[in-house]
């Protein structure tokens, strides 16, 4: 079992699920005010890949293809839509971010998963991927 106080994988097994969700625990937690306080009602959760449904609703065959995943209603939309029937989700999925992360080889596994959530916030917040996408070229 890996700490998370060494967690470089190198010469060592592929980091598991739990090891994810420490490290997205970690990455949440390191989040500045305000983002981390309204995302605390989130729930992260780590998968390997997403499920069939979820590829076809984002019209994706391969899994390979989905790193993370926000589902819920944004903060915008809530007052207008009433509470929501259930809580707002962040889904990380282990498999293609390790491919990510083997592929790219120049950043740690920690910023890539902290990258992927804090997408998935920009989701929750209410942004779409082309102004994600701005913000980060802008950056």
């Amino acid at each position: 079992m890996h700490t998370t106080s060494d967690l470089t994988w190198n010469d060592q097994l592929a980091p598991t699920l739990d090891d994810f969700a420490r490290l997205a625990q970690r990455a949440f937690r390191a989040l500045p005010e305000p983002f981390r306080s309204v995302s605390a009602d989130v729930v992260i959760r780590i998968d390997d890949f997403a499920d069939e449904q979820t590829l076809r609703m984002m019209g994706m065959e391969d899994p390979f293809e989905l790193s993370g995943l926000y589902h819920g209603i944004d903060i915008g939309h809530r007052e207008q839509m009433g509470l929501a029937a259930e809580p707002s989700r962040i889904f990380l999925y282990r498999r293609p971010i390790l491919e990510e992360w083997i592929e790219r080889g120049n950043v740690g596994l920690q910023e890539l998963i902290t990258h992927v959530l804090v997408h998935e916030i920009a989701h929750h917040l209410g942004l779409d991927d082309d102004e994600i996408h701005h913000i980060e070229d802008e950056a």
